[in-house]
């Protein structure tokens, strides 16, 4: 009996030994010799044997002969010596292989004893197998009145081997091994019915081991406890009918028939070898064999019970082996999110090839190709070169200085004022000891400070973590902590906040980009005094002649080196940051600029956060083009946004969902645009429609899907209102170049097109993993069979007819504010947080007569609390768009019978005593009809705000909340539009803007309606 343990991380041999001695005595089974007919305890723990690693024994290729028949898996364990040994080979992976004679031990009890030497391993207790019991004993003590059923009789020598004739002389045990993705139920039965199908006669014969200690879990042991039951299949038997056989005679306890008559077990042990040589013989010279295969099936291993420290296994599997006038054995175990498969018979001319041809044949019935292979992957595209985004900005500068690289409300900034910022800011950060390995933070609005910040981290090659100047310090400060941040380039406004002043350096940024442009460097002399500075890079960012060297020396950076760390909201209560590598970031680069028609033309506002990730669109992708970033430092509102489209000469947009429906609801024509690229939400075609019709025909709605674990985005669809325009969202279209998309099922089985599955993102723009956080890696970032690596998102989708993915949802709690993922779970710990909150919980509702959810909050209390308290308290530890909308005290939670909170029956926000203010505070409103508008002005906003949150007009009274109705900041944003366009005149709209601090601070009816007759006048 073989198992082997392969996992990443180191594993001291020593501890092994320890552990291997300690499990053994808790075990003594695992230490027995023979001493002429009996079995003894030697006291003598198995040997514990260091084997140096060789390319050929560490190639992870499936089915890799050279590995398999490794000579420490063929030393001879029969009893005559040690019956029992483990064999750790050091290296990547690490390796740990239990071997033990099947005379004392078998599959189950070898597993059982292996976890408790990981269990050891871990510093806990072992639970070891002390009982002696053997198979005989079991099966007298679970025997049925009236005994046993008699003996089988012996089959016949009647199959032919699945590989073919084998030689008369075999040079030796062949094995080879497959890893099919999923856990496959009824496995045993698909592999069964397809070999029969394929290889039988019109009928076959297996044999599938049966543990015996199903009967009678305790007492614990390793001894061999295991019987085979006779399994015959037809050609054309359905896998459903080959389960239901298994399972009927399961239930009859088939396997407890003898194997053998009593006369064959009196046998003398000469003349037994003798019968067994015979077999042997004849089957070799015939070709023929009792059966087509052993089937042998461990179950599922959780690899948790064998990782130890700092090794983490990756997988387990087992290695069978052969016997007198056996057939081909087949073993499998469940793991990790794989089936794990290996075949075991004697080796020969041209047997490795037939036995992968048997792999292939199982590979098929568990995992149907059809379903594994999709065309949308076949995305393999080389790069146009393998330069840096630090050496195509530095090319993109030396080609085009006098573009303008930059505009806004500060004024124009060409490409060589820009870079002669981003040198200032390097060359302070070079003095302080920045460079490769350092993470800067970059505290910094939507400003030219924060770019010339951007480009300078990135030229001492440092990655830089992106701050939001509206979060709250003691957010930031989570972060900068987390991140191991010593120092923070800060702009001026935001210098004395707490957060960059404790235990780190800030770096003024307004001080470091102050420079003339005049004293900037002329054209490099590596691109020859005729260079046409005019001439841009093409759309795949070709780079031409980039400089051997620079003015000011950027650092070299490689591919696998950080480009930025992003922070994204935690399922566990912890923001997780996520580490983009430069090659994550170059593929995304070339792929987009292409994909969305980015040239020296490119005019793209830079509209959300530089600490949202798809920033990094209006960013990269114009700077490297030879195009132009178009600043807007004020918050989108309708104000903003009409100015933006109508007079910035923006013709490229890059936003989310929602801002794009707010857009949508301004009554604008703007003309010339080329692209808008909508990413973060799913994207309705409502909203598509109303944007196509907008911005004309010629214009591109562009949808974009992408975590930020994927780099930005990674998958695109553009918009067709006649394809499109019959379903209700957009597709999220086809991966991006070198990046692959598959859709899995809960059991990690490829579903079948058309069927939902969940997303698991794989290729070039995969992000490194999570910072500091290897337990979150190995959750999230998981390995295919093939062993790729990808990136399980938790978004559900399916593909359509067309070949390309649509969005389906979530497959957990998770919420998508604004384009920002929001784990529930990390609000409700910010929650407890507050003194008086004993228990939070925080789920989502759909807002009425929206197709979004927002996030509502309970708690149960240990002294009094009002919900504005609760709100204060948040703001001032989260983002905006992560404070519930509404937060609701309640006197008890409801749970479900299996333990958990049930979010379903928490009491519904919008239910009419809750839409008003809190009972409590209002008992005089609890349940009475709301009270009718005052004068007009008010009688137009509660019309407007009917429409903008989707509720009953009568349900709105002066005291009405906006957001306990469900409205969320951009619907508030729409509300006060539609206030602007409907009730106000041009020159009040500014008036009224200024005041939406104070409308988000107390958004009731009665507010917004005063300050509308304060704007009137």
């Amino acid at each position: 009996m073989v198992h082997v343990v392969e996992g990443d991380g180191d594993l001291s041999a020593e501890a092994l030994a320890k552990a291997v001695t300690v499990a053994a005595a808790a075990s003594p089974g695992m230490r027995l010799i023979r001493q002429g007919r009996r079995w003894v305890d030697s006291g003598t723990p198995p040997t514990v044997t260091v084997v140096a690693g060789t390319p050929d024994e560490h190639d992870r290729t499936p089915g890799d002969h050279g590995r398999l028949g490794a000579p420490y898996l063929h030393r001879t364990l029969d009893g005559s010596g040690a019956t029992c040994e483990v064999v750790l080979i050091p290296g990547t992976p690490s390796t740990v292989v239990f071997r033990a004679f099947h005379g004392v031990t078998d599959g189950r009890g070898l597993l059982l004893w292996a976890a408790d030497v990981f269990r050891v391993l871990r510093g806990e207790d072992p639970l070891g197998a002390p009982s002696r019991l053997n198979d005989e004993e079991l099966i007298e003590r679970i025997v049925r009145p009236g005994g046993l059923p008699p003996a089988l009789p012996t089959p016949k020598m009647e199959w032919p081997s699945l590989l073919g004739r084998r030689a008369a002389t075999s040079s030796g045990l062949l094995r080879r091994r497959r890893t099919v993705d999923g856990r496959h139920p009824a496995a045993t039965a698909r592999i069964a019915a397809a070999l029969a199908d394929t290889y039988g006669s019109g009928h076959g014969r297996f044999f599938v081991p049966v543990d015996l200690r199903r009967h009678l879990p305790e007492p614990r042991s390793t001894a061999s406890l295991v019987r085979a039951l006779r399994l015959d299949v037809s050609a054309g038997d359905t896998w459903q009918e080959v389960h239901q056989r298994i399972l009927t005679a399961l239930a009859e306890s088939a396997e407890l028939a003898p194997p053998f008559a009593k006369s064959t077990l009196r046998m003398p042990l000469p003349l037994l070898r003798a019968v067994n040589t015979g077999i042997d013989h004849f089957a070799t010279r015939k070709n023929r064999y009792n059966s087509l295969a052993y089937l042998s099936h461990m179950g599922s291993v959780d690899l948790a019970d064998y990782s130890a420290g700092e090794f983490h296994a990756r997988t387990v599997y087992t290695l069978g082996t052969t016997s007198p006038g056996s057939p081909l054995e087949v073993n499998l175990v469940e793991t990790g999110g794989h089936t794990e498969l290996t075949v075991a018979w004697h080796d020969g001319p041209g047997m490795a090839e037939r036995a992968d041809a048997v792999l292939d044949t199982i590979e098929e019935a568990l995992s149907p190709g059809k379903y594994r292979q999709w065309e949308g992957n076949r995305t393999e595209r080389p790069l146009p070169s393998g330069h840096s985004v630090i050496e195509l900005f530095r090319a993109q500068v030396e080609r085009t200085p006098d573009r303008i690289a930059v505009s806004g409300p500060e004024g124009d900034v060409s490409y060589r004022e820009l870079s002669i910022r981003a040198d200032s800011v390097a060359a302070e950060l070079r003095r302080q000891g920045v460079g490769a390995g350092s993470v800067v933070g970059l505290l910094a609005g939507r400003t030219v400070a924060a770019l010339a910040g951007l480009w300078g981290v990135l030229r001492t090659g440092a990655c830089y973590l992106p701050l939001d100047v509206r979060h709250p310090d003691a957010r930031l400060t989570d972060l900068l902590d987390d991140a191991d941040v010593t120092f923070c380039l800060v702009e001026r406004p935001y210098d004395l906040r707490e957060c960059v002043r404790s235990n780190r350096k800030a770096l003024i940024l307004d001080d470091l980009v102050v420079s003339d442009p005049q004293s900037g460097p002329g054209p490099h002399p590596g691109l020859g005094p005729d260079h046409d500075h005019a001439h841009d890079l093409d759309p795949d960012l070709v780079p031409g002649p980039v400089p051997a060297s620079a003015p000011h020396e950027d650092a070299a950076v490689s591919p696998e080196d950080l480009a930025y760390v992003i922070y994204t909201s935690g399922s566990t209560g912890r923001p997780k940051g996520v580490q983009i590598e430069h090659r994550n970031l170059l593929n995304y680069v070339h792929w987009a600029t292409r994909a969305f028609d980015v040239d020296r033309d490119t005019r793209m506002p830079l509209l959300t956060s530089p600490s949202f990730d798809v920033s990094g669109t209006s960013v990269f992708l114009p700077l490297l083009a030879g195009g132009r970033v178009v600043l807007m430092p004020d918050d989108p509102n309708h104000l903003s946004l009409r100015e933006l489209l109508q007079h910035s000469g923006a013709n490229t947009l890059n936003l989310t969902p929602a801002h794009l429906d707010l857009i949508g609801r301004l009554d604008l024509s703007p003309t010339g645009y080329r692209t808008v690229v909508v990413v973060g939400e799913q994207l309705r075609v409502e909203v598509a429609a109303r944007a196509q019709e907008m911005f004309g025909r010629d214009c591109r709605i562009i949808n974009l899907y992408g975590p930020t674990e994927a780099t930005i985005g990674c998958t695109a669809h553009t918009f067709d209102p006649v394809v499109d325009g019959t379903g209700a969202v957009v597709p999220i279209g086809l991966p991006a170049d070198n990046t692959t998309v598959f859709l899995l099922d809960s059991e990690r089985r490829f579903v079948a097109p058309g069927e939902t599955g969940e997303m698991y993102l794989g290729g070039a723009q995969l992000a490194r993993g999570y910072l500091g956080r290897p337990d979150l890696d190995r959750e999230r970032f998981v390995h295919l069979a093939d062993e790729s690596r990808v990136y399980r998102t938790g978004d559900l989708a399916r593909l359509l007819p067309s070949g390309e993915i649509e969005y389906v949802g979530r497959i957990d709690d998770q919420v998508k504010v604004r384009g920002h993922r929001v784990e529930p779970a990390e609000v409700a710990r910010a929650l407890e947080q507050h003194p008086a909150v004993e228990r939070a919980v925080v789920a989502t509702r759909t807002r009425p007569g929206h197709p979004g959810k927002a996030l509502y909050g309970y708690v149960l209390t240990s002294s009094p609390v009002t919900e504005a308290e609760l709100t204060g308290h948040l703001a001032e530890l989260l983002p905006s768009y992560m404070v519930p909308a509404a937060t609701m005290v309640v006197p008890q939670l409801p749970y479900t019978v299996s333990g958990k909170v049930d979010t379903k029956a928490l009491p519904d926000p919008f239910d009419g005593a809750a839409d008003s203010a809190d009972s409590a505070d209002r008992p005089d409103k609890r349940g009475a009809e709301a009270a009718e508008p005052t004068d007009p002005v008010e009688e137009a906003v509660a019309d407007i705000w009917a429409r903008t949150l989707g509720v009953e007009r009568s349900r709105l009274d002066a005291q009405a909340d906006f957001h306990r109705f469900g409205g969320d900041s951009l619907s508030l944003l729409a509300m006060a539009g539609a206030v602007c366009q409907e009730l106000l005149a041009p020159e009040q709209e500014k008036a009224f803007v200024a005041q939406l601090t104070r409308i988000a601070g107390e958004p009731t009816l009665e507010q917004v309606a005063a300050l509308t007759r304060e704007a009137l006048g």
